[in-house]
């Protein structure tokens, strides 16, 4: 894993677990390389999406924001 996913990682832990109930319950996940995987307990799921996807855009507007300086594209999933 590079440095720069690593830290891709870091900030979508941090930013999910400030906005969830149950923060113990936050995991990222990376896979094949620009696929992250950010796994939340099922009563958060609508926080993390927020009102009409808001939340989840900012997210991953992050996250493609952070991708442009590794020369990747990052893709965000949500798992409940």
């Amino acid at each position: 894993m590079t440095e720069t996913a690593g830290d891709v990682r870091v900030l979508l832990e941090y930013i999910a677990k400030s906005i969830v109930d149950a923060p113990d319950e936050v995991f990222v996940e990376q896979l094949d390389g620009d696929v992250i995987e950010l796994e939340v307990a099922e009563s958060d799921v609508g926080k993390v999406i927020g009102r009409q996807g808001r939340t989840v855009r900012a997210m991953r507007a992050l996250l493609n924001a952070a991708g442009i300086r590794a020369h990747k594209r990052y893709t965000l999933e949500i798992v409940e």
